[in-house]
């Protein structure tokens, strides 16, 4: 995929970091966020995890690719509804902090959170080489109704973490935040794997794997072609079977019907990969990817229910709703 073309006004604000100061941030990423167990049944060092081919990507995807794909892609999208500049944002997920950098640089007033305590010492060690600042506290999205200031915010974004909360956080979390925003702020939804989508690029790397009983996807996780994914659930306990839905089991409108109201009557605001497409961002070759499979899979899905804003309907629910 080409890079979408960045506003002047929004490029000129990119702080980058010298050589030294990405390689102060892979040793934090090395010390804090890798040395874990990730893996469910399968114990794996950060050493152990950084050997393996995906270690490599997931290193990478920390240091560079997540800043540049959010720089170019999301910022742009989030700007286009609302100036980022002087912004209230609670960003939910924040995880290590290549989102949060990407915000703050454009002068909005973040306050991020996360539950992960190592990923926060990362975000606060990245904001800090890159030279911007924002809030941070350790805290369970389904957690923010205990925020008093909820309806301050301009923006309320759900990064990449509404898939990895249980079922009932996941209520919890959106109907608390839907409620307590003011009328015209805009709550979104950012890289969160639609349900509903034939394919699971996600977790599985499976089809049909999300239109799976949670049960039953557990049982079958065995045949994925992702390592050590594969190997990771095979006894079933609460404590695996929690860490295995924690691993990203999508998310469809159901729960914005759930949690907000009637889906067809939501104020769209826009849709990343429509606003991507529809501005030509996206170049001629991936273009006529999306014309063929994908794009006819999208139509027949969207012709199910023709009354809902066509970006429910997307591999992943990148979506703009403001609150009325």
């Amino acid at each position: 995929m080409s890079s979408p073309r960045v506003p002047a006004h929004l490029a000129r604000r990119f702080t980058e970091l010298s050589a030294a100061q990405v390689d102060a941030l892979a040793a934090s990423l090395r010390g804090n966020y890798f040395p874990r167990r990730i893996w469910g049944d399968v114990a794996l060092t950060g050493e152990q995890w950084l050997a393996t081919p995906e270690g490599q990507r997931d290193l990478d995807d920390h240091t560079r690719r997540r800043l540049h794909a959010f720089r170019t892609q999301v910022v742009p999208w989030l700007d286009s509804a609302r100036p980022l500049s002087g912004a209230r944002i609670l960003e939910i997920g924040c995880g290590t902090g290549a989102s949060t950098v990407a915000l703050a640089e454009q002068g909005a007033n973040v306050t991020a959170i996360d539950i992960d305590e190592e990923s926060l010492i990362v975000a606060r060690d990245r904001c800090r080489l890159h030279g911007v600042a924002a809030e941070f506290m350790r805290l369970n999205g389904a957690a923010t109704e205990q925020m008093p200031e909820l309806g301050q915010f301009d923006f309320v974004i759900f990064f990449a973490c509404l898939e990895h909360m249980t079922y009932a956080e996941r209520l919890t979390a959106m109907r608390s935040t839907w409620s307590g925003l003011q009328p015209g702020a805009l709550w979104c939804s950012i890289e969160t794997p639609n349900r509903l989508w034939w394919f699971d690029e996600h977790t599985s790397f499976l089809p049909f794997y999300n239109w799976l009983p949670d049960e039953l996807a557990f049982d079958y996780s065995r045949y994925s072609p992702r390592e050590p994914f594969r190997n990771s659930y095979r006894e079933r306990t609460d404590e695996s079977f929690t860490s295995f839905l924690r691993h990203g089991r999508g998310v469809s409108y159901h729960e914005f019907e759930l949690t907000m109201k009637d889906a067809a009557q939501l104020d769209v605001v826009s849709s990343l990969p429509l606003w991507l497409r529809r501005d030509g961002l996206l170049g001629w070759r991936a273009l006529k990817r999306l014309r063929k499979r994908k794009h006819r899979y999208e139509g027949l899905i969207a012709s199910l229910r023709p009354d809902l804003h066509r970006g429910f309907f997307q591999p992943y629910l990148d979506l703009i709703i403001r609150k009325d």
